[in-house]
């Protein structure tokens, strides 16, 4: 379970002292805890979500990437925080998940904001002109594949630019040298992104672990 490495109570506590999610973004949750059972644990934090809001309007970014979308509650946190005549390019696999996304992001207002582009990512983001440079990135997407859309932004961000990676605690698992699954993977990519001499970064236990990554 997400957090339960604070303990039981801590999480909500934090949810609670940090700005909340408007109806949007709680309609939105709630009807992708219902139709997505199995998947729901995919979708962002509303705190988190805040958090995100925040660090887009602080870069003062134009230019965002997120790589997974599933049904769009990080996509409108970030398409809220982009300066004037920003945009958003989000890179999902799933015509099913963004179709919900689509919906939301139209009830939100930012349809002019947010670019779909299904298909593998790490395609996606060498199709892009070399001409466009990424202030604003946020990996959220299959673990073992963040190695490559990390270096794939990486290669796009002007200096200074921001990337965010998610789920980098693994439940607190992380530390635990037995634990199977994605954590070996995280492990590993953490380990990269701490001897990158390219970057600055930290890791903070926001929600299941956020890596932000600043390109010197």
């Amino acid at each position: 379970m997400k957090g339960s490495y604070l303990g039981e109570a801590l999480p909500p506590y934090l949810s609670a002292h940090a700005t909340q999610p408007d109806q949007i973004l709680r309609d939105l949750a709630i009807e992708t805890s219902a139709l997505h059972t199995k998947y729901a644990g995919m979708q962002i934090s509303p705190e988190q979500g805040t958090f995100m809001t925040m660090l887009t309007q602080l870069t003062g970014a134009k230019l965002a990437v997120e790589v997974g979308t599933f049904t769009g509650y990080s996509s409108i946190c970030i398409a809220r925080g982009l300066a004037p005549g920003g945009r958003l390019i989000a890179c999902d696999v799933s015509e099913e998940w963004t179709a919900m996304a689509r919906k939301y992001w139209e009830r939100a207002g930012l349809t002019d904001r947010i670019e779909l582009r299904l298909g593998n990512a790490v395609e996606t983001l060498e199709a892009m002109s070399g001409d466009e440079e990424i202030d604003f990135a946020f990996i959220d997407a299959d673990k073992g594949g963040y190695p490559a859309y990390y270096e794939a932004l990486l290669q796009r961000m002007r200096p200074g630019g921001l990337i965010v990676c998610d789920n980098t605690i693994q439940g607190g698992y992380i530390t635990d040298p037995d634990a199977e699954g994605n954590v070996p993977v995280m492990r590993a990519f953490n380990d990269q992104v701490t001897a990158d001499p390219r970057v600055d970064s930290v890791l903070l236990s926001v929600a299941d672990g956020l890596t932000l990554v600043r390109k010197r």
